[in-house]
């Protein structure tokens, strides 16, 4: 009875035809995103932590990404959840950071975790210096 019971919990969930259809049409919308930003498979899984071929599993529908993963897509491709799930934002969105400065966002999110962290640093002292040079002119 323990084999038996040991076998059922290792089976996957089987998935609906809507579940389906959701994984499909969300993994079209990641590569269609992905490529209209250059971004290649391995760069975004690299950045992910994923293998290549488990991202391009995401994209085709043949996996269901885990939800604690979509926050991180949406942020490399620098959209919304929303945007990625396909759903239109009921309120104008704020404008976003200058072309130049998007630009250095698709840049720095196409880099490793190390070195966006050396770089997230870098400006987390740029920015501290500035806020000084402030407090130091305010009377």
């Amino acid at each position: 009875m323990a084999v038996l019971m040991h076998s059922i919990g290792a089976t996957a969930m089987p998935i609906t035809d809507d579940e389906r259809t959701f994984f499909v049409a969300l993994g079209e919308r990641m590569a269609q995103l992905r490529k209209a930003r250059g971004i290649t498979q391995t760069q975004i899984a690299e950045t992910l932590g994923l293998t290549q071929q488990t991202y391009q599993s995401y994209e085709v529908g043949r996996r269901r990404i885990p939800v604690s993963t979509l926050p991180n897509v949406a942020r490399v491709l620098s959209v919304s959840l929303e945007e990625l799930f396909g759903e239109s934002e009921s309120s104008p969105r704020k404008r976003g950071p200058t072309p130049k400065w998007q630009k250095h966002i698709e840049v720095i999110a196409q880099l490793s975790r190390t070195q966006q962290q050396f770089i997230a640093q870098m400006l987390e002292v740029a920015l501290a210096q500035v806020q000084q040079r402030e407090k130091d002119l305010t009377p």
